[in-house]
């Protein structure tokens, strides 16, 4: 069985999740412009959806969509594509 891992091998959207992991993780999302701690919602792609703590969510599965998951206090813990 060979050795799979994730973002190394076919086009899994790796790299475009990594990118805004170091653009979002950390900051909160603002309605207004982006700074050393904020995130402006208007520069997130269009297929984007923000994930609060205990929100339901569908499990279907696009590629290109981005998911961004917010702690409790509003800041981004993590993203990934799907």
């Amino acid at each position: 069985m060979p050795l799979v891992v994730p973002g190394l091998m076919g086009n899994s959207g790796g790299n475009k999740t990594d990118e805004w992991t170091n653009k979002l993780v950390g900051k909160k999302l603002s309605e207004q412009d982006s700074n050393e701690t904020t995130f402006c919602k208007r520069d997130l792609p269009q297929e984007t959806r923000v994930i609060e703590p205990g929100m339901m969510v569908t499990r279907d599965f696009k590629p290109d969509r981005l998911n961004v998951h917010l702690k409790e206090d509003g800041t981004v813990s993590h993203v990934a594509h799907g």
